[in-house]
């Protein structure tokens, strides 16, 4: 069994890892870069290394990550998601080094990141994909004539994408045309290759992802869906498992084409299959993550299955300690992404002190946070400073028990994503569970909800009123 993990991340995930390395008896070792010396998961772990002054080139460093694993005696590493969790020299240097890396091979890695590649291997494994490029485009005309086969809209991705970003939709030639040398640019910048693909745009689909599970004896199962429909601008803002929109039939259909596709590239480790399922009730695969997912805490909280710590089981070597018989769900779980940022000034992030803070709880709420009372978010990582997931075993439990565990989460000196949940809660299509990828898009009067002032700005407008009173 590993001993001690060094953690390639931050934040509420690099907490999460930390305790399930306390549950497991293992040691954990924290980085951080200046930005985060008071950081919540440098206070947790068991130890705690500065990595340099840039807050994020230290993060992005793979070489000195490694080498400080060495250093500090740790036999693996966890990346977390984001920055290199996806990335298959973090895992082939640690396999050089004698480091397990917690997560798939870096020919796995490699060829799933690689979207052409990943079409290729789901079309030979019989996996539906979307309708699209079967190779990188070369230049804008070449994608004009594939779009004219294939039919407007398109989607103009990064190979190398991910995370939402890379993406344009085209509704015509002109926009094809006009935004086909910004996706270019776009993924050379954010991927390091400016390579783009297209597929034909599944018109407002729902999202559905199956979290799969697999270890070095060839077995893999699937801990059944999560619906990430409720989206913007392909940034996940809520995750549902299981999918209230799903039959039982579909639910069993896409888990077996999950753990198909895993098969067909020898996949080990935790990973997500990610597909769309159209008007019509088909289901196309989109793309697969290699890592852990943000949202795996649903997953976990329908099924009891600790994904984490069975990561780190199967990377020392260990089977899965579950068949596919033994994987049942309960009940409907969702997490929604506490992120600083102000929904009614474009999703503006607003970064600074919290100056109070309270979790939620009560039955069935979990709180992932990275955020305490006095911490301040700094400008340079992603907005996301909490998870909240919320459990009960009906849907319409679920979404009541949301809205308490919403209105019980105070968190004040930064604006937040939470009032406009609260709104998301209250609209009846939600509650309904009749929403696709569309949604926040189509319903924009949830944006104009009532601002609760801070007891602390109440506190400054008494004062000043008395002031002005006392003075007359």
């Amino acid at each position: 069994m590993i001993k001690k993990i060094l953690i390639a991340n931050r934040g509420e995930i690099a907490v999460r890892i930390v305790r399930a390395c306390a549950e497991l008896d293992i040691k954990s070792v924290a980085i951080y870069t200046d930005a985060d010396r008071h950081a919540l998961h440098v206070k947790k772990a068991d130890e705690a290394y500065n990595i340099g002054a840039d807050p994020v080139l230290g993060y992005l460093n793979a070489h000195n990550i490694v080498n400080l694993a060495v250093a500090s005696g740790c036999d693996a590493l966890h990346p977390g998601y984001g920055f290199l969790s996806e990335n298959p020299m973090l895992a082939e240097i640690c396999a050089r080094r004698g480091i397990k890396f917690i997560g798939p091979s870096a020919k796995v890695i490699r060829a799933m990141g690689d979207k052409i590649e990943a079409r290729r291997a789901m079309i030979k494994a019989g996996i539906p994909v979307v309708p699209g490029s079967d190779h990188n485009l070369e230049s804008a005309e070449e994608a004009r004539v594939l779009a004219a086969r294939i039919g407007y809209p398109v989607m103009l991705k990064a190979t190398n994408g991910g995370g939402g970003r890379g993406i344009r939709r085209c509704n015509s030639e002109e926009e094809l045309i006009r935004n086909f040398d910004r996706v270019v640019s776009e993924a050379g910048k954010a991927f390091g290759k400016p390579e783009v693909f297209m597929e034909k745009c599944v018109v407002n689909p729902r999202h559905i992802e199956v979290q799969v599970m697999g270890d070095d004896f060839g077995t893999v199962i699937h801990l059944f869906e999560r619906d990430c429909s409720i989206q913007r601008r392909h940034q996940k803002l809520i995750e549902i498992a299981p999918s209230p929109q799903l039959t039982e039939a579909q639910r069993k259909y896409i888990g077996l084409l999950a753990v198909q596709a895993a098969k067909a590239v020898g996949y080990v480790n935790a990973g997500t299959c990610e597909f769309l399922l159209d008007a019509d009730n088909q289901f196309y695969f989109m793309e697969m993550n290699t890592r852990l997912q943000v949202e795996h805490t649903v997953t976990e909280t329908i099924t009891g299955v600790d994904i984490v710590q069975e990561q780190i089981r199967v990377a020392s070597g260990l089977p899965l300690q579950y068949k596919q018989s033994d994987i049942q769900h309960r009940g409907f779980a969702m997490e929604f992404r506490i992120n600083a940022e102000d929904p009614q000034n474009e999703f503006l992030p607003s970064f600074g002190r919290i100056t109070r803070y309270y979790a939620p709880g009560g039955p069935g709420v979990r709180t992932d946070a990275a955020m305490y009372t006095g911490y301040v978010i700094p400008p340079y990582y992603d907005s996301m400073c909490a998870k909240l997931t919320v459990w009960n075993l009906s849907w319409e439990g679920v979404v009541e028990r949301s809205r308490r565990a919403l209105t019980d989460m105070i968190v004040y000196g930064v604006k937040t994503t939470i009032p406009y949940y609260q709104e998301i809660l209250k609209n009846p299509d939600f509650r309904g569970g009749r929403f696709d990828t569309s949604f926040v898009e189509t319903h924009s009067e949830l944006i104009k909800y009532p601002v609760r002032r801070p007891p602390e700005l109440l506190a400054v407008a008494i004062s000043a009123a008395i002031a002005a009173h006392e003075g007359m």
